[in-house]
Order: C-alpha cells, then structure tokens, then sequence
C-alpha cells in the first residue's frame, strides 16, 4: 500500500477524513460521488487518529484502519493511509494537508471531503486560513439537511477567507456509525449499512458489545462459505480434511493442519484486478512472475488475509498458506503436508499422476513433494506458463534430498 507516496501524476485527489467507526456504505457512497462529480483520480482514506477535538479510544485504532481497508479494497481509485493513526500526539487535518501537498505536484488540486456540520465549525480547526487556501472542500449532506444556513455559512467562508468550498447531497448518509454502533450494542442487525466485510470484523472480534455466537472454525466455514465458489468451497473442505489424515499419518498438530487446509484458498475466487488490489492493500510483494499470473498470487493473498481477517497469528501455518501453491525450499512440515493435501484431496477430478502421488504420500510425503513439484512445473510449462522460480528451487531441493535416500 502507498503510504502518501507519490502522487506526481494525479492531476485531482481526494482526502475522506473520518473516525470511520466504524466506516458505512454512507462513506463509500459519498466517496464515489465526489469522485465522480468532481473528476477524481485518487481517493484516499485516512481515519483519524489522536482527535483534537474528540476522545477516541487508541485500542480501537487498528480495527478502524483494518475495516476500512475491507470496505475499500475492492475499488481500484480507493486506497487508504496510516499517516493519521501513525501520527504521534493529536492529529490535526493542517498537518495532513501539509504533508500531502508536498508529496503532490504543484498544480495538483486537493480535495478535503467532510461532512456539512463540520464546515459549520471549521474557524476552530488548527490554522483554518491556511488550510482553505491549501485545499478546496466538499461537505456532503444527508437529504433533509437545512442547505440555506449551510449556504450561508460557505458564502462567509469563499468571500471573507477565500475558501474554495462546495456541497454535495448524498442520500446514502442517513446512515450514521453512531447508528451501527448502536444497532451493534442492542444486538440488532447491521447488514446493508456496512460492507459483509466489515459487518464480519465487527462479529469475528467482538467490537461495540458484538457477541460472537459462533466458534472460530464455524465463523471461518461460514465467511469462506460467502466468498467462495461452490466447488471451491467443497475443495477446502477436503482439503482440510487431507490434512488432518497427514498430519495423524507424520505425527504434525492437526488442529493447525486444519485450519491451514480450510484458508488454503481463502483468496483464490477473487478476480485478477481484485486479487492485485488486494496484494496493494496488504502489502503482498509481486514478482514479474506474480504480477503477470495474479491467480498465482492468491497463495500469498491467502496468507495475508488469513492474518489481518481471519485472526490467524502463528506463522507456521501462515506460510503453509502462503506456499501452499509455489512450494519451497525446506518446507516444514505442515507447509509439506498442506502442499500435498491441496494436491491429492478426494474432490479433485483425476489427472495424469494423481493415484501415484496419493499412495506416495502416506508413505514419503517428500518423495511426493518431489513429484507433485515436477508433474505441476511439467503441466504448465505444456500450458506456456511462466514457472515461478520457487518451484524450480524446490524442485532441485527434493529432488537432490530423494537422491540421498536412494
């Protein structure tokens, strides 16, 4: 993810400030309006951190930033900033500004999205005549808002302190995260306020008084379920299910084998623009190899996603995620028995090889290894696949250590 890097050649940006409380489909909304209304190449999102001008509570930091990432993630003129939340001391929208114009080319326009109230009070934000004269604002209102006090207090401001400000009526702001929190506490319905991935963070961690009813194996089958193909989902059931039957065979923590098996692929469905968007947001690096095959990344995706949404903190299974595709070098034993179990699980359709890797496997999982490297690298190199360079390295790897045994 670019952390205000360079914007040298965008022309219009936007800044959507906010506590994003959590952030609603009304942000969103807002966010596309203005993007489209006012000619927008970039938006970018920054929640905000130490308010000068509200308590906010800094546990609740991370999950802010992490739930606005998943609601933006999928939209490629969206991307999202630390700067605020990373910022030492109160945070104030001047030193945003400041830092973002000089990241920015000189004849570049800044735009500062807030709501209606907001520009009610902007004289009491830090250095407001120079922050008018750095960016111009749009204040976004909800149908209903009385637009003849509103109008009158932009006047004042464009007249009197050369502001450049403008409004913009969003309908979809009658949603409010006071509301949601609300809604959230008294254990009452959120969907269709919020994006499914956010509305899932909120349950999987317990945020504003959530009770989480399901246990974590369920909540991870039940949000696989919804972001998932069918058969894919039918494929990580068998997989997991593989991977305890190895791990009972080699002796490995079987509970480790199954969650591994279960978010193997928790990143394959997504499409190609999704999958790149979402290694950008995640900081997934890409290689030539990667790039040009996005599908090929969803191991790593998966290994990312497994982290900041599905809670998953132990490493080993983390890369039993992420080299579930490529292999490697000296996998562990996990990142072995994850590889093999992808490969050779029941609702796989049968291909050339299979039977032979199957009965390998619960009797030299690296002589498997071996195999299902070289029968891999062989098929897509008959598709005119690029071969990534870790499957080379492990192939050669195996392939000399099976040579010891022999």
């Amino acid at each position: 993810m670019k952390e205000l890097s360079q914007y040298k050649k965008y022309k219009r940006i936007a800044v959507m400030g906010g506590s994003f409380n959590p952030i609603h489909n009304g942000h969103l909304v807002a966010a596309e309006a203005v993007r489209q209304e006012m000619d927008i190449e970039r938006v970018i999102f920054i929640p905000a951190g130490s308010s000068p001008h509200k308590e906010s509570d800094p546990m609740y930091n991370e999950h802010r930033y992490l739930m606005t990432v998943l609601a933006t993630v999928t939209n490629p003129d969206f991307e999202v900033s630390r700067t605020e939340i990373d910022r030492m001391g109160k945070s104030y929208t001047i030193d945003t500004i400041r830092e973002l114009r000089h990241k920015c080319s000189k004849d570049c326009e800044i735009y500062f999205i807030t709501g209606a109230d907001a520009i009610a009070e902007i004289l009491t934000w830090k250095d407001p005549e120079e922050l008018l004269s750095m960016c111009k604002f749009v204040a976004v209102t909800r149908p209903g808002y009385d637009k003849t006090k509103l109008k009158a207090t932009i006047d004042t401001l464009n007249t009197k302190y050369k502001g450049n400000i403008e409004f913009l009526e969003i309908p979809a702001l009658s949603i409010s995260s006071t509301d949601i929190r609300n809604r959230v506490t008294a254990g009452k319905t959120i969907k269709y306020l919020v994006p499914e991935s956010v509305e899932n963070y909120i349950l999987k961690f317990g945020l504003y008084g959530a009770g989480l009813s399901l246990s974590g194996t369920e909540y991870i089958n039940k949000k696989l379920y919804s972001v998932l193909t069918p058969k894919r989902f039918r494929h990580t059931q068998g997989v997991a299910k593989e991977a305890v039957r190895l791990a009972e065979r080699y002796g490995a923590d079987t509970d480790k084998a199954y969650l591994a098996g279960l978010l193997h692929d928790c990143a394959k469905c997504y499409t190609d623009e999704e999958k790149l968007a979402m290694c950008r947001q995640y900081n997934v690096p890409l290689d030539d190899v990667l790039y040009a095959q996005p599908d090929l990344a969803h191991s790593f995706l998966g290994a990312a996603l497994a982290k900041a949404v599905y809670g998953v903190k132990d490493e080993d299974i983390i890369n039993a995620i992420a080299y579930h595709t490529t292999g490697r070098e000296n996998m562990s034993l996990l990142e072995k028995i994850i590889y093999i179990a992808d490969y050779i699980e029941p609702n796989r359709e049968p291909f050339k090889g299979l039977e032979e890797i199957r009965e390998l496997a619960y009797k030299d999982i690296d002589k498997a290894v071996e195999y299902s490297l070289k029968n891999t690298i062989d098929h897509n190199v008959n598709k005119k696949r690029m071969i990534h360079p870790l499957s080379i390295t492990a192939l050669e790897y195996y392939r000399e250590g099976n040579n010891e045994k022999r």
